[in-house]
């Protein structure tokens, strides 16, 4: 049995069966590669290979060279075998390099000789990295190639390639993200635009005199955001531990210490629902500037987020991997959440409203009131019902209710509400900004207040962090600060789902 040629079309995906035979057939194979380097090191494969060149800079430099020409160059390359067709004194294989770019390498009889090219054939399966070395040049048909004179196998593939011209499933695509990165190029770009957006967002910060700092993963303490942590357990101090959901209380710390402009670019736990576009881990950026408060937070997000899409696409338009194109650029529009409420429900909500009036309007509007529920909450659960779907450009929604807010500072002309936004594109919450709450009295009062939420039940509500308290009582200087996920920063730009923007995203 041989796996060696893929097929014009895409036939059905093998069946286990099928996968059985070819895996026996290619442990066959490795044997034989074992006994053929009884005497070399390394077993079946080798332990380096002298490489020259790079699949994708053969292509940059011959990228005009004319069909049926020669180049007088001798290459040496590594890539994986996408494609292979046999023609009895001559072999064609397509080699992949890890960036997607491919080469043609053509196994002759007159070249290699009739044992080597008889072992090509008998050897080489698709999904097997290989070694070629020789002349580079244009094949008839204009195909970039190497004219192979010596040739190895790097790396056999065990189980076969997916059929490259079939479409992975999205299932199968999170699942078995290797294969994804092999077979699609959309998940290879994806991955490049992440590395893309994590250097802006640095470079922008540089320009600003930030220090990007560390904080625990492991906290003694959770804190920082109202969301339910994952606990776990340590040997070492027989303590339990919670999985960081924000870096928030130790970035202020950094404030206190004297650091006035710090981010963290960090993961975060919350062990919460999953769905298009949230995940128990996932990345986040959070940054703090003493001296500024939320405009001018505000204004720095603006330009993180616009200098990210940039780097990626080369323009503040982006276009979505469905084909439409999204203005990131200009100035974003600053929108009150009380007053686009009372415009879009059609009569004057305030931080004053009764919660029994809110509860009248949510049970009118078909609105499902939120646990624990407070005047804040179901504020916001109305909001998101009347406005959130009507923003189409980037918003910054402003002035939040202080009851949900428990870090944020007192709005300093709007009585009963805080100086906080969250920013909206695509339809979800990118980022969120503060002016910070730095009055270690308040904040205490504040986390008693959540204390209270805790104790009726409320798994989301913040614990009183002592630490915390103290840091904040030796002096916080006005400060603004901002969270933002960067998986959603790359689906604001690239138009994708959160699980196609996570390289290896939880599953079940």
């Amino acid at each position: 049995m041989t796996d060696t040629t893929a097929p014009a079309e895409g036939p059905a995906e093998p069946t286990e069966e099928e996968v059985f035979e070819q895996k026996a057939v290619r442990l066959a194979k490795r044997e034989r590669l074992i006994a053929e380097r009884a005497d070399a090191a390394g077993g079946a494969y080798p332990v380096s290979l002298p490489i020259t060149d790079t699949i994708p800079a053969l292509r940059e430099r011959f990228a005009d060279l004319e069909a049926g020409a020669e180049t007088g160059v001798t290459a040496a390359v590594a890539g994986r075998v996408v494609s292979s067709r046999n023609t009895g004194k001559l072999c064609f294989a397509t080699l992949q390099a890890g960036d997607g770019s491919r080469i043609q390498a053509m196994v002759s009889l007159a070249a290699v000789g009739d044992e080597s090219l008889q072992a090509w054939k008998e050897l080489v399966d698709l999904g097997d990295h290989v070694f070629v070395s020789g002349g580079v040049i244009s094949s008839r048909r204009g195909e970039l190639s190497i004219m192979v004179a010596d040739w190895r196998i790097a790396s056999k593939a065990i189980l076969p390639l997916p059929n490259l011209h079939n479409e992975l499933s999205e299932e199968n695509r999170v699942r078995s993200r290797f294969l994804d990165l092999i077979v699609r190029d959309r998940a290879r770009e994806t991955v490049l635009a992440r590395a893309k957006v994590n250097a802006s967002l640095r470079e922008t910060f540089a320009a600003r005199d930030f220090v990007e700092v560390e904080t625990p993963m492991l906290q003694v303490q959770h804190g920082g955001a109202s969301a339910r942590p994952f606990i776990t357990n340590s040997n070492a101090f027989d303590a339990d531990l919670y999985l960081r959901i924000a870096p928030e209380l130790f970035l202020k710390r950094a404030v206190v210490g004297g650091i006035d402009r710090v981010f963290e670019i960090n993961r975060n736990f919350r062990n919460e629902g999953a769905d298009s576009t949230h995940s128990p881990e996932f990345a986040m950026l959070e940054a703090y500037q003493a001296y500024s408060d939320y405009n001018g937070i505000a204004d720095l997000t603006q330009e993180l987020v616009q200098n990210a899409a940039i780097a990626v696409t080369g323009s503040t338009t982006v276009t979505w991997a469905d084909g439409t194109e999204y203005d990131l650029g200009g100035q974003w529009e600053r929108l009150s959440m009380y007053e686009s409420l009372s415009h879009a429900a059609g009569r004057t909500i305030t931080p004053e409203t009764p919660l029994d009036e809110l509860r009248a309007l949510a049970a009118s509007a078909g609105v499902e009131e939120p646990p624990h529920v407070i005047h804040g909450k179901l504020v916001e659960e109305l909001w998101e019902h009347f406005v959130k779907s009507q923003l189409t450009r980037p918003t910054f929604v402003m002035d939040f209710p202080l009851d949900t807010s428990p870090l944020v500072r007192e709005h300093r002309t709007i009585p009963g509400v805080v100086e906080k936004w969250d920013l909206y594109t695509r339809g979800f919450e990118l980022a969120t900004g503060y002016s910070e709450l730095v009055d270690p009295v308040i904040q205490r009062e504040r986390f008693v207040e959540q204390a209270k939420l805790a104790a009726r039940g409320d798994l989301e509500a913040m614990r009183i962090d002592e630490e915390f308290l103290r840091a904040l009582e030796h002096g916080m200087p006005p400060t603004g600060g901002m969270g933002m996920g960067i998986d959603r920063l790359l689906m604001a730009i690239t138009g994708l789902g959160i699980r196609e923007t996570i390289l290896f995203p939880l599953v079940k």
